[in-house]
């Protein structure tokens, strides 16, 4: 039996829409990644709590303050005492007014370091409190009991 050679060039399919979908696979992972590690500063050292848990969901308006064991706080990087904070405060009431959201809807997220003491938590939900944030929550290491 005799084989014809058929046409021996190579044919190239059109990658155009393969690489589309890679990207917008990419574009659909990256919206989806929990972005949870980037609210936190290797600075503060959470207490471990028996009584932890994860939150039951995302949060509408997150506002992470980092109590610091010296009992100041860092927020966006930057590190002020917790007289300094109002500015900050301000600034993230503005963004919600601009957004037309009411305050209720931000809740501030309280990392503070085991060794700080209570007073200087207290202290730092009274000056979020004067600026008319009413919604809190306090982070501590689930305590799984090794």
């Amino acid at each position: 039996m005799r084989i014809k050679k058929k046409n021996s060039e190579v044919v190239g399919g059109d990658m155009t829409p393969m690489i589309d979908m890679t990207f917008q696979l990419i574009a659909f992972f990256m919206v989806l990644i929990n972005f949870t590690q980037a609210e936190q500063d290797d600075r503060i050292v959470l207490p471990d709590s028996e009584l932890a848990k994860p939150p039951d969901g995302p949060l509408d308006y997150p506002i992470t303050l980092h109590l610091t064991k010296e009992g100041t706080v860092i927020i966006g990087g930057e590190e002020i005492p917790i007289s300094g904070l109002q500015p900050y405060l301000s600034r993230e009431a503005n963004v919600l007014r601009i957004r037309g959201r009411p305050l209720s809807d931000a809740t501030i997220i309280i990392r503070g370091h085991k060794d700080a003491p209570t007073g200087r938590v207290q202290e730092l939900i009274k000056e979020c409190q004067s600026s008319n944030f009413e919604t809190f929550a306090l982070r501590a290491k689930e305590d799984v009991g090794n």
